[in-house]
């Protein structure tokens, strides 16, 4: 499930072809390969997540505070 309700229904509405198609919706996501990272919770929080646009999937790969982000640990 996702942690920002918001994000979750949109993705779950729409079909992206791809990062720039997702880019368009969600202004503040950035591609850090192989990962999308969403900016949630008035930028306090960060969500990772792998897309799969050819399946319509998009799997967490975890949420962190900004700190926590910033640290890069997550990239491990």
């Amino acid at each position: 499930m996702c942690p920002d309700p918001k994000v979750r229904r949109i993705v779950s509405k729409t079909d992206f072809a791809d990062f720039n198609d997702l880019r368009a919706t969600f202004r503040s996501a950035d591609y850090v390969a192989p990962y999308t990272v969403f900016n949630i919770g008035g930028n306090k929080y960060r969500l990772i997540v792998k897309m799969e646009y050819g399946y319509r999937s998009a799997y967490i790969r975890a949420v962190l505070t900004h700190a926590q982000y910033d640290r890069n640990k997550w990239k491990e």
